[in-house]
């Protein structure tokens, strides 16, 4: 038996550990998109937005000015009035009419299922893995690093799913957005899912049985793990 396999399991649990936790951030926070309106020479504020799966976030700001004719909204960091309010279709008692109109809700709707899902699977393969380390039993870790890889492709698709989203909104004429920019959460997802995905692969290579060594070493001859 490889006596520094545990010493690979634990070292590769803990770099998933912080791929989750970029997960979690991703799921809960609405900071996918920062959302740029057009903006009109005789005004000197604007209404900026940030959204993520499961609410909208509208802020009223003072335009800054980039040049003799031109100005931008925001950034999004600057302070103004400030208000949320969750995606009509996961709540029909709130008012989101500028996602309705602007964006395809069959979008929103499969970005945050999804991502659902990875979640779901990201805890599964939690908790095989932690009974793997409680009660010795290693063929757990097969099970848990295919969750984990199921977990990093949901969140790489929602992530394609919301791109997806915010371009038609973009492109969309019966919108007042005319620019874009991907935020922190999108951020957090992207790197979720390369720790997720890489580390799966690299967890079910170290819990596959040891190759022979030698070329006269048969498997059957080989060492069994306990």
């Amino acid at each position: 038996m490889d006596e520094s396999k545990p010493l690979k399991v634990r070292l590769t649990f803990s770099v998933i550990l912080v791929g989750i936790s970029l997960l979690f951030a991703a799921v809960v926070t609405d900071h996918w998109a920062v959302l740029s309106p057009s903006v009109e020479k005789n005004t000197t504020t604007c209404e900026a937005a940030h959204f993520g799966l499961w609410r909208l976030c509208t802020k009223r700001i003072f335009m800054q000015e980039q040049g003799l004719k031109e100005k931008s909204c925001g950034p999004i960091s600057l302070p103004g009035d400030h208000n949320c309010s969750y995606f009509k279709h996961f709540t029909p008692g709130e008012t989101s009419e500028i996602f309705e109109v602007t964006t395809q809700k069959e979008y929103s709707i499969s970005a945050a299922a999804i991502a659902i899902f990875s979640v779901g699977f990201a805890i599964i393969g939690t908790i095989c893995i932690l009974l793997s380390f409680r009660k010795k039993r290693d063929y757990l870790l097969k099970p848990a690093s295919m969750f984990y890889t199921f977990a990093g492709l949901c969140i790489i698709i929602s992530v394609e799913v919301m791109r997806q989203s915010v371009k038609r909104m973009i492109d969309s004429k019966e919108t007042a957005w005319i620019k874009y920019s991907y935020s922190w959460s999108f951020a957090c997802a992207c790197t979720s899912f390369v720790l997720l995905f890489v580390c799966g692969i690299a967890l079910l290579l170290i819990a596959l049985p040891r190759f022979p060594q030698n070329p006269w070493e048969t498997c059957m001859d080989a060492e069994p793990e306990h």
